[in-house]
């Protein structure tokens, strides 16, 4: 335990109560109450108005006792703040989180106060060497094959459907109206009345289904033929009233339509190039352009694992931890809940998916406390400007205005994440650019003769 007199105002005295955990006690002494109460007393009589007195110039008792809570809260908030102070003036903390304050007893105005803050500290541990780590992936290879699916891609991106006059395969697009034994609720959304009645609705034979079995049952299907077939609902199915019912169709085939790519003189034309040689150069730069990006991103997964092994284990602040995994909790809950009865399926294996979510989390923390300091060790920030051009990305993307996504970062904390997920993203592209891939860099070259 240490002690600590700073500023001749708050007695300060601090303890270790769990790994990245520390507690600071402190004392308001009985002089410091009085001057600090007297403080407080002056700047409220100087707000309110007492008959009988001017502005501020009310007896102190009589405030004191008609303001008494007034004068307590106000009291307590400038003790806290002062504590903060104190905390703040010890450069060595690196605090990642804090509790509410916690008061020894009743404050009472005359009286020595005490109260503790509980801060969360981030773990100590030692960074490897973390330059010239060497990665050995394979060459970026581009094959004729890979091209040739691409420009297949491309061909059937912008290729039209026509009608035939041969059965449906898997693949094709049928034009269908059809009825079923689903009892339709009065309250049933529009949606719902299509999905189990309709007229020349158009229906495509592949995945997703538009409606179970589908495929199944009308593969083989030819126009202006019925047929009868068994649509199993299953149980995560997006609308509820569905989910989980057996309902028999009654369709008739109006068209039967199949997919007819473009040509390349088609192709080339669509996409205003001069050949389909020039297309094919094009996809490969661009697929190069990709497998150069996945290549780097393999690297900094590969160097962040190697830091992260050398490292060892080392704790993680409990109470980040908690939050950390409660938001993992989250991600899983908006994959896994669709119903009102996935909600409470959910609710029931509640400790199972908290079990999942927790190591997620403690690989999520390791990252960000690494990254940290690798960013105070060479000094990577996150500039004002670059968390503008992100937000204007974002609103860009989600359509809204950018005060308004801002307000609503700033109300549910996405603001930090965003920020720190910034930040590990330029402490990644410094591990990629300082890896040992086996390929001299320029800078590399121009070192060595000049050594």
């Amino acid at each position: 335990m240490s002690k600590h007199k700073l500023n001749n105002k708050l007695t300060m005295t601090s303890e270790n109560t769990a790994p990245c955990q520390q507690k600071f006690n402190f004392t308001a002494t009985k002089d410091i109450m009085k001057k600090e109460t007297g403080k407080v007393v002056r700047e409220i009589s100087n707000q309110v108005v007492i008959p009988g007195f001017r502005k501020g110039k009310a007896p102190v008792g009589m405030i004191q006792s008609r303001f008494r809570e007034n004068v307590v809260d106000q009291l307590k908030r400038q003790l806290y703040n002062m504590a903060f102070h104190q905390i703040a003036e010890d450069k060595t903390l690196d605090i990642v989180s804090y509790g509410m304050p916690s008061e020894e007893q009743p404050m009472e105005l005359k009286e020595e106060y005490r109260f503790s803050l509980s801060f969360e500290l981030a773990p100590q541990f030692d960074l490897p060497e973390y330059k010239g780590i060497k990665v050995t992936l394979p060459p970026i290879e581009i094959s004729e094959d890979k091209i040739n699916e691409r420009l297949d891609y491309y061909r059937n991106m912008y290729a039209t459907y026509v009608n035939i006059d041969i059965p449906a395969e898997k693949g094709d697009l049928l034009k269908v109206s059809y009825t079923s034994d689903f009892d339709l609720p009065d309250e049933a959304s529009a949606a719902l009345k299509r999905q189990v009645e309709a007229d020349d609705n158009w229906l495509w034979l592949n995945d997703p289904e538009l409606i179970p079995g589908a495929i199944e049952a009308l593969v083989g299907a030819e126009k202006d033929k019925d047929y009868s077939f068994k649509a199993v609902y299953p149980e995560d199915w997006r609308d509820s009233a569905l989910a989980g019912k057996t309902i028999t169709y009654q369709l008739k085939v109006k068209e039967v339509q199949q997919r007819k790519p473009l040509a390349d003189d088609e192709l080339k034309e669509k996409m205003q190039l001069e050949s389909i040689d020039q297309l094919a150069a094009n996809i490969r730069e661009e697929m190069e352009r990709e497998a150069e990006r996945k290549r780097s991103s393999d690297i900094g997964d590969e160097v962040f694992a190697a830091i992260d092994k050398e490292i060892g284990e080392f704790e993680l602040p409990p109470v980040v931890l908690r939050n950390e995994t409660d938001k993992e909790l989250k991600k899983i809950a908006r994959d896994k809940v669709k119903t009102e009865e996935d909600a409470e399926v959910f609710k029931k294996e509640i400790d199972e998916h908290r079990r999942a979510a927790e190591p997620v989390a403690k690989q999520e923390l390791r990252k960000m406390f690494i990254c940290r300091k690798i960013a105070e060790q060479e000094k990577i920030t996150v500039e004002q400007h670059e968390i503008s051009g992100q937000l204007k990305d974002m609103s860009r993307y989600y359509g809204y205005k950018e005060k308004e996504l801002l307000a609503m970062m700033e109300k549910n904390g996405a603001m930090e994440d965003m920020h720190m997920d910034m930040l590990k993203s330029k402490v990644f592209a410094f591990l990629i650019d300082h890896a040992d891939t086996g390929n001299s860099k320029p800078n590399d070259t121009e070192a060595q003769t000049s050594g």
